[in-house]
């Protein structure tokens, strides 16, 4: 039987890179896979949602419900990034990327609850290893993605005795589509491939499929004792001191 069958997953962001990924494996394990994000989507049953504007996440959840009469899996995936110092950043910029990276998944964990709560469900957030870390320039970035993990913490003590998980990821390089188009337009692709991949211990990049199969047993019943944790996945990048170069 396939770890899915019968139950109903929202991923946000599901269009591409891992969030594409996370939907694919959660369908082909069964599941119902319902995807968030704005304009439609040619592969899921696709929920209509500004990021930018958290008052539309009780709706997303609502249609969901409406359609397929439970939901069982809650995957917050989307986000963005915008780069800047903190003394470059405006406001409303510095707002906007807390409202998609922290507040809409906080309000989406909010509408779903009474949901997943019914179902003994599972809540997965994408964090990343900049909750852990910083990159420069990415301070909002950053400050939301480190919210995320604290947001799982809390959540997990809260509700994982009401039978509710949550856990997140904390990917490192991913090879989502951003981000090998970026690399392709480099002076030298190769050359700087070679360069990130020595900063990996495993020395190489991550795949979205690599992700996704993390953020599925961690929705799964396979994972039942595990709650409240933010599993890193990133090829031991975070584990390994730097070297004069």
């Amino acid at each position: 039987m396939k770890r899915f069958e019968g139950k109903v997953a929202l991923v946000t962001g599901g269009r591409s890179g891992i969030g594409l990924a996370t939907a694919r494996r959660l369908r082909d394990e069964g599941a119902r896979v319902f995807t968030a994000q704005r304009g439609e989507d040619q592969e899921f049953e696709a929920i209509a949602i500004d990021f930018a504007a958290p008052a539309g996440a009780g709706r997303a959840v609502e249609d969901v419900v409406n359609q397929s009469g439970r939901l069982d899996v809650l995957v917050n995936n989307a986000g963005m990034m915008q780069e800047a110092l903190v003394e470059d950043m405006s406001l409303a910029d510095w707002e906007r990327t807390i409202a998609v990276n922290l507040t809409t998944p906080f309000m989406l964990i909010k509408a779903a609850m009474p949901h997943l709560r019914s179902a003994g469900g599972t809540i997965v957030n994408v964090g990343s290893i900049e909750g852990l870390g910083s990159n420069p320039k990415h301070a909002a970035y950053c400050t939301s993605k480190a919210g995320i993990h604290g947001l799982t913490r809390a959540v997990a003590i809260d509700h994982s005795g009401e039978g509710v998980r949550c856990n997140a990821v904390a990917p490192g390089w991913i090879d989502t589509d951003i981000n090998v188009d970026f690399i392709q337009k480099l002076p030298d692709p190769k050359g700087f491939r070679q360069k990130v991949g020595k900063i990996h211990p495993v020395g190489r990049t991550g795949k979205p499929e690599e992700v996704a199969s993390l953020i599925a047993w961690l929705a799964s019943p396979e994972s039942s004792f595990v709650t409240g944790q933010v599993w890193t996945i990133d090829g031991g990048r975070m584990a390994m001191l730097s070297l004069p170069q």
